[in-house]
């Protein structure tokens, strides 16, 4: 007997949910096989060094683990970008203000950032949602804005959270395919898929502005396989506060 047909939303969220799991595979792979691989390496580069009395050598192998540490730096970076545990750990509002840290720091950029002082209400859904949403906002300002400074705000409230991410930079022509258009596309899917609306406005010397609205809290779906939303967020809840604990402890 079939079960019942899914609508497109639904479907949509659940190949979303099923991206972030394969991600964070990925993330894991790379980290535990790929990464402590390349650790391995470096030690073993190191120990080669030390142990050559030849300068020509000494100066290969030196130049040998500045590659290898740019090729760590790499892998870090995507795997940061897969499944980032920033966010995970301690929710999207340090998530999207590490985000903002890494892109001033990497271009020069001012960064404004206008946060609430809690997002505890979010869905873990909505959460990743506004987050991967900054995160390929910020990751396109960086790469072809050629702006001074970009600002982020996030607010919820009535019922609804909106984000608003802006820049001063060269902008784009909205009636042509903008710069990252893939990127932005897969931005406007999910958002649409969470029964949210994503718009870009542009124009050439005008600057970016893309904003996000978003029901708060999501609508209810089902589908075979996917945990209660109550529970998950139980869950997320408790990673975060055994994360919190440990730092305590730590520190």
């Amino acid at each position: 007997m079939a079960g019942p047909e899914l609508s497109i939303p639904v479907l949509s969220r659940h190949l979303v949910q099923a991206q972030e799991a394969e991600r964070k595979r990925i993330s894991r792979e790379l980290h535990d096989g790929t990464g402590q691989g390349l650790m391995v390496l470096r030690l073993y580069l190191g120990m080669l060094g030390a142990g050559s009395q030849d300068t020509e050598s000494q100066l290969k192998v030196q130049e040998a683990l500045g590659l290898l540490d740019s090729t760590v730096e790499d892998l870090r970076r995507i795997i940061g970008r897969l499944s980032p545990r920033t966010l995970e750990e301690a929710g999207v509002l340090a998530a999207i203000r590490k985000e903002a840290r890494d892109v001033s720091r990497n271009t020069g950029m001012e960064s404004s950032l206008d946060l609430p002082e809690s997002a505890a209400d979010l869905d873990p859904e909505a959460e990743l949602a506004i987050y991967r949403c900054v995160q390929e906002a910020l990751h396109n300002i960086a790469k072809h804005s050629q702006a001074q400074s970009f600002k982020v705000r996030l607010r919820t409230e009535n019922g609804e959270c909106r984000l608003l991410i802006e820049d001063d930079g060269v902008g784009f022509s909205t009636r042509r395919s903008p710069r990252g258009s893939f990127g932005l596309w897969g931005m406007r899917e999910r958002i649409a898929a969470l029964g949210g609306t994503m718009r870009i406005r542009s124009g050439n010397g005008k600057g970016t502005h893309v904003s996000v609205t978003l029901p708060n809290p999501l609508p209810p779906v089902e589908f075979p396989g996917a945990p209660r939303s109550a529970t998950t967020k139980a869950k997320l809840f408790s990673v975060r506060a055994n994360h919190a604990q440990q730092r305590n402890k730590d520190n």
